[in-house]
């Protein structure tokens, strides 16, 4: 029995490399000199049978003369050597084979990629492509006697002679594998030089474009987007044209975080700064201060949440952008440490909020006269970062839209607006100011609570110079405070430097149960006080009767609560012992290399950071504007399903925020998916989804992940039990349990009876040098068990 397989073929430029290298035992390098054909015609061009070209050695010109790794090639211009690095690019990936690239072109290759991921060894290259030689004739795999399937080879009959000749030398118009072989360094150079003078007589040939085919777009194009890592990154889980053709419409629009799932740093403005910022540190000093300040292996004490340091007391990030002193060592821990975790953090949360809000509200903001004003309050200058790499693409988006193509504008030139960035250490100012431009830095954040009482009272000079911002980012900024009382004035604080048209506020921490004890205190006291519903527009106050009420603003929850109920997870306030459950999501992002040192990673180049957070609105409503329903309404509406897409005869639109949004990530069983959600009720309750239920909320629900909106419905649902946990005195912890002393009476008939002695401490026992008076014994009855 034949069974025939494709047989992938090794490319032209890479044999002659490899080849060289065997020849000079990879002592140098070997440099044949090929002009690279335009892209846009990916066929090579055929050799016609009027034309005749000879396999003499031909004269050659200095340019072609082969040169040592290191030597400068004065006729290969920038463009051939880029072109050059981005093939290498396109087919090693990330790995890099050892002394296959110039000077040169390796400090080309570290610009647009850095540094290479893995260098495999040169040996192992050629012993492959060795391997791939031998089988790249057509080959058939017949049955042997043994039963095992053994490889035979053929010759095709319609091949002609002059092809097969070709074919053998290696030549693009027949094929690109190497058919003879020398046997010693004289007839592999005798065969570089004949494949040279046929590629030079080929070079001569003029390139006809094909007219189907328009020109192709260029790297530096393709490299735009990525490099904010914000787009393309090919990935399975990227939802391309053919995924948003077999997805419902509603299930793309619930759809959370970055797209794809894991996120690259941005090279240019980030990670080779702080890379040359720590150029002058030693790895091994700056490692060992880093698990110093952070807890220790796995960094517990950072962004961080390592399974496996579960069982240590949590405790917030050990650094603060705010805190007033911090040292060199410090410094470089924060930006090494913290930045890419908090800056991955943001970034799902900001691309959330552009999702719930629409591109309207971004707009708004790049057109507004000045730009916008961004209030960066404990990411240190991430949140900046952050916020300007979803504007660029936002303006992108906007540029495209209008007709206005072409390369991508100077940053000088993207309506970046005012930053404000709270950095009170010297130490970490000067390290950030290196890599942030037009921003301002500030100590700590203004305190506007009191100036809002004087105003209250007649005093309207106070506020006459009060800055509001358009977007607060206020990451990590309330678990370190430790009473709640403090944290509650940090939240009216923030709340009144928002801008009351429209701005938006992120509380944003660790993600952990005491992080989301945090912001979920906080979300209960902008409910209560600050944030009015159609059921309650005043708030009393809880300070005496005789105050009057007060009335609360418009403003409306963004992400991640699709209702302004009780928080479920949050039926007693404070803190909460032995507590399983909480709300959190998670951002998975490629860790730059000075975190992989840190990390002393080896297995996987990714982390993912876990976090809770809360996005406010002040001045809208969208449930007054644009109709939108929570409650027990929609609850009942979305487990019926919105399953009609548009053009059907029972479609309904529907807002994503009357949505149940996945809590955890989904159990997907076989002919089965289990999501659990919160309702826009405010009830947490377990979704079934089987097959049978529809084809397309199946498929849908198979594909569906942690922190999405879910639009399709369910078959059943059930209420879902969570472990919330409790006080430690209504656990039994915590308080001390007194002594119960019981008196035993004997007689000469047995026992007589049973007394508990109350208060009893033990016989001659003194309190302050006074004996003790014992209390009367007290009779045991049926009624005391």
């Amino acid at each position: 029995m034949l069974a025939a397989r494709p047989l992938r073929s090794v490319c032209l430029p890479c044999q002659l490399r490899l080849l060289a290298l065997v020849e000079n035992n990879f002592n140098g390098h070997y440099r044949v000199s090929i002009r690279a054909l335009p892209r846009a015609n990916n066929r090579r061009p055929r050799i016609t049978t009027g034309r005749s070209f000879t396999t003499s050695q031909l004269r050659r010109t200095p340019d072609e003369v082969p040169r040592n790794v290191g030597e400068s090639e004065p006729s290969r211009s920038l463009e051939h050597m880029e072109e050059m690095v981005r093939y290498v690019r396109r087919t090693f990936g990330n790995s890099l084979p050892e002394k296959f690239l110039t000077a040169e072109e390796y400090t080309i290759y570290e610009r647009l990629y850095g540094p290479p991921l893995q260098r495999i060894p040169s040996e192992d290259v050629v012993r492959s492509l060795k391997r791939e030689e031998a089988l790249s004739e057509s080959a058939l795999l017949e049955e042997g006697a043994d039963g095992v399937p053994e490889e035979t080879r053929f010759h095709d009959r319609n091949t002609t002679e002059a092809e097969s000749e070709m074919a053998g030398l290696g030549v693009p118009g027949g094929g690109d594998t190497i058919g003879v072989e020398g046997r010693s360094p004289q007839e592999i150079r005798a065969l570089l030089r004949l494949r040279q003078d046929i590629l030079n007589a080929m070079d001569a040939l003029p390139v006809e474009e094909d007219p189907e085919y328009g020109p192709e777009e260029t790297e530096e194009g393709e490299e735009s987007e990525g490099e904010g890592g914000y787009e393309d990154i090919e990935e399975p889980n990227v939802y391309t044209s053919a995924e948003s053709i077999r997805t419902h419409p509603h299930t793309l629009a619930g759809r959370s975080g970055t797209s794809p799932t894991t996120l690259s740093l941005p090279q240019a403005n980030f990670l080779a700064p702080i890379e040359s910022l720590l150029s002058n540190v030693k790895p091994k000093h700056h490692t060992a201060s880093a698990e110093k300040i952070f807890g220790g292996a796995g960094l517990p004490w950072s962004p961080f949440s390592p399974a496996s340091k579960k069982h240590l007391q949590q405790r917030p990030i050990a650094l603060e952008a705010s805190q007033s002193h911090m040292t060199d060592q410090e410094g470089d821990a924060f930006l090494s440490c913290v930045m890419p975790g908090v800056y991955a953090a943001v970034m799902s949360t900001l691309v959330e909020v552009r999702k719930r809000l629409g591109g309207s509200w971004l707009s708004e903001l790049l057109y507004k006269e000045g730009g916008p004003r961004l209030l960066d309050a404990g990411a240190g200058g991430a949140g900046v970062i952050a916020w300007r790499e979803v504007l660029r693409a936002e303006w992108e988006r906007i540029r495209e839209k209008q007709g206005k193509g072409g390369p991508e504008s100077p940053p000088n030139e993207l309506p970046f607006g005012k930053a404000t960035t709270i950095t009170g250490s010297e130490a970490l100012r000067h390290r950030v100011s290196r890599f942030m431009e037009n921003t301002t830095f500030i100590p700590r954040i203004p305190d506007y609570v009191q100036v809002s009482g004087l105003a209250a009272q007649g005093d309207q000079s106070s506020s006459a110079s009060r800055k509001q911002y358009d977007i607060i980012i206020a990451a990590h900024t309330l678990w370190p405070l430790r009473e709640d009382y403090q944290r509650k004035r940090q939240v009216q604080n923030l709340w009144s430097l928002l801008n009351p048209n429209g701005g938006v506020l992120i509380l944003l921490e660790k993600g952990l149960p005491r992080g989301f004890e945090a912001i979920a205190g906080a979300r209960e006291m902008l409910l209560s006080n600050h944030i009015s519903c159609p059921e309650a527009t005043e708030y009393a106050s809880k300070d005496s009767e005789s105050t009057p009420k007060g009335t609360k603003e418009t403003g409306m929850i963004i992400a991640p609560c699709t209702n302004h109920t009780k928080c479920p997870m949050y039926l007693m306030p404070g803190l909460s012992h032995s507590r399983k459950d909480f709300c959190h999501f998670k951002q998975r992002y490629i860790r730059p290399p000075f975190l992989q040192r840190i990390m002393h990673a080896v297995d996987r180049n990714h982390e993912d950071v876990k976090f809770s957070y809360l996005a406010v609105q002040r001045g809208r409503d969208e449930r007054a504007t644009n109709g939108l329903t929570q409650g027990a309404e929609a609850a009942e509406a979305a487990f019926s399903g919105y399953g009609a897409k548009p053009g059907d005869k029972d479609y309904q639109p529907t807002h994503p925020l009357s949505l149940p949004r996945s809590i955890l990530p989904p159990l997907k069983r076989r002919k089965h998916v289990i999501i659990d959600v919160c309702t826009p009720a405010g009830k947490l309750e377990r979704w079934t989804i089987p097959r049978s239920f529809g084809r397309q909320a199946y498929r849908d629900a198979s594909k569906s992940s942690w922190g999405d909106l879910w639009p399709l419905g369910a078959k059943t649902r059930v209420p879902k039990n969570v472990r919330l946990g409790g006080k430690r005195e209504e656990m039994g912890r915590g308080k001390r349990r007194e002594k119960r002393v019981f008196e035993v009476e004997v007689g000469e008939k047995g026992m007589e009876g049973v007394r508990e002695l109350v208060g009893w401490k033990g016989k001659g026992k003194k309190i302050g040098g006074k004996a003790r008076k014992e209390k009367a014994p007290r009779e045991i009855t049926e009624d005391s068990f």
